[in-house]
């Protein structure tokens, strides 16, 4: 879901996927490549992306992904049952109690 909400806004290589997903998450997520690059490859199986070999900024050979229709949609879909999961959560947690038990 993060990868495919990523790609939203513009096609990136893997390098930068991940450096978007750090910086937009205050550094909170920090994706491994070696978690990354097998992702990618199942989302464009999928067919929620597709790839291309292009320059990147720094003048080198880089895969680049965009997100396709099918990828937006299914965007959409786990949107909506994140949504459900984190509702349900906190549902379940309810508020922090003060001088709880710790």
């Amino acid at each position: 879901m993060l990868v495919l909400r990523t790609l939203v806004l513009s096609p990136l290589h893997g390098y930068g996927i991940s450096k978007a997903i750090r910086a937009n998450s205050s550094e909170a997520l920090d994706i491994e490549f070696g978690s990354l690059y097998p992702a990618l490859k199942r989302l464009e199986v999928k067919g929620w992306v597709s790839a291309k070999w292009e320059v990147s900024e720094n003048n080198r050979k880089a895969k680049y992904y965009r997100l396709t229709a099918a990828g937006r949609k299914q965007l959409q879909r786990e949107h909506s049952k994140w949504a459900e999961f984190v509702s349900a959560v906190a549902q379940i947690m309810g508020p922090v109690a003060e001088g709880g038990n710790k």
